[in-house]
């Protein structure tokens, strides 16, 4: 683990913060090349209506439009939540050098499927795994009560 991973990792928490103060389901994600953040997102499907506003999602449109290309080659998604197989899907296909992940996704995670992303893309999990599983815990105690 890299301390930028941290840094970063802490960001992406800021952006599922955001997402559960709107009463999302509280995933954050950012986009990063060369140490600078290029992109910020958090979770939008209720707001939107869009079963497909992931915060990767958002994140990774977000960096295409900054870098003005779609391939998001040198770049890192930071993102809380380890990402679904919708999300992986969009990841292979931008062909992101890392995947940084918080919490794994046991039910809908694409590492639990199997999917792989592109060849050239790692994956680094359990970053601040604790505080990222911590918010989805609390978030969806309170929708049970």
């Amino acid at each position: 683990m890299e301390l930028d991973d941290v840094y970063f990792m802490k960001l992406a928490l800021q952006e599922a913060e955001q997402a559960a103060a709107l009463d999302e389901v509280p995933v954050g994600a950012v986009v990063v090349v060369d140490q600078r953040v290029i992109a910020r997102a958090h979770n939008l499907t209720e707001r939107l209506h869009d079963v497909t506003a992931h915060a990767e999602m958002q994140a990774l449109t977000s960096a295409a439009h900054f870098l003005n290309g779609k391939y998001l080659v040198g770049c890192t998604l930071y993102v809380t939540l380890e990402p679904c197989v919708m999300c992986a899907g969009a990841l292979a296909w931008s062909q992101l050098n890392r995947v940084v992940y918080g919490a794994s996704d046991p039910k809908r995670g694409f590492q639990q499927v199997g999917i792989a992303l592109h060849p050239k893309t790692t994956v680094t999990p359990g970053i601040l795994q604790e505080e990222s599983k911590a918010l989805l815990d609390h978030f969806f105690a309170r929708k049970r009560k």
